[in-house]
């Protein structure tokens, strides 16, 4: 077999077939005009003819689907971007409507206390402590913000601030163990305060404690500010959400959810002045 291989036949039959195939190729590209029925050379060309024919078929497949994927590649790029681009719009939406509720908010707020001035802030950044009750704003003394002013947003209060620097501020918020405000029961003024607890801080309560043992409070009573230098009074705090009694039974402590989610919190406002308001520490 190798000896053939070699030999002179072999090379002449292979250059009969490489004829052969090549005139068939020809014979295709012309589109037929020699038919392979009309004559004897059509006829010992057909074989080849029809190899041919299979591998330029074969071809013209893939670059058709070459062609075809590359389309669909691009059009998928083009659906990808148009998604990103409406979902970018879809965004910037709510973040609008977001920001048009807060400033609505924000006029009812001012029209129904005529006295009380403002100064409107963003959270930039969370504590991330032990407690994670503070926060910081990006307004400061610039913004004619001071310590010890409170901090509220349209559900009620927030806290109050502790930090001052001069394009940002420092809020402890009722979460925190380190405030104490006093807090009215709405319905039977029954009067305590309102401070963080280790215990609820997770779950994002406070407690109204000092409460008397003859007081009426009940679950889902409201709980304002009492009022004075530092908080306006009226300011929702928050719903009681359970009442037990202390260790020595001589008071009763409840427990509450703040009227504002202070883990979802992003806009607030600065009550820089209201009626009433200490001077202590104000600039």
């Amino acid at each position: 077999m190798r000896f053939f291989l070699r030999s002179k036949r072999f090379k002449i039959i292979c250059g009969i077939t490489a004829g052969l195939i090549a005139l068939s190729i020809v014979l295709r590209l012309i589109g037929g005009v020699i038919a392979p029925q009309a004559s004897i050379l059509g006829a010992v060309a057909q074989p080849f003819r029809s190899v041919a024919t299979y591998f330029s078929n074969k071809i013209d497949d893939f670059k058709t689907k070459y062609y075809t994927g590359d389309q669909l590649l691009k059009e998928n790029q083009k659906l990808q971007s148009r998604l990103d681009e409406l979902t970018s719009q879809v965004v910037d939406y709510n973040d609008l409507k977001k920001e048009n509720d807060f400033l609505k908010n924000f006029l009812e707020i001012k029209e129904k206390h005529k006295d009380w001035k403002f100064e409107s802030a963003t959270l930039i950044s969370r504590d991330h402590g032990a407690s994670g009750a503070s926060f910081t704003i990006n307004k400061g003394s610039v913004n004619g913000v001071a310590a010890r002013d409170p901090v509220i947003t349209s559900s009620g209060l927030v806290g109050y601030i502790t930090e001052v620097g001069p394009s940002y501020s420092k809020v402890t918020t009722i979460l925190s163990e380190n405030i104490h405000v006093g807090g009215l029961d709405y319905r039977t003024s029954d009067v305590g305060v309102v401070s963080g607890d280790a215990k609820y801080v997770k779950k994002g309560q406070c407690v109204l404690k000092n409460l008397p043992r003859s007081c009426s409070v009940a679950l889902n009573d409201i709980v304002v500010t009492v009022g004075g230098e530092i908080f306006p009074e009226g300011l929702v705090i928050g719903t009681i959400e359970s009442i037990s009694s202390d260790e020595s039974q001589t008071a009763i402590t409840a427990v509450l959810k703040p009227g504002t989610d202070i883990s979802e919190i992003r806009d607030v406002m600065v009550l820089t002045y209201f009626e009433g308001q200490g001077t202590l520490d104000k600039k």
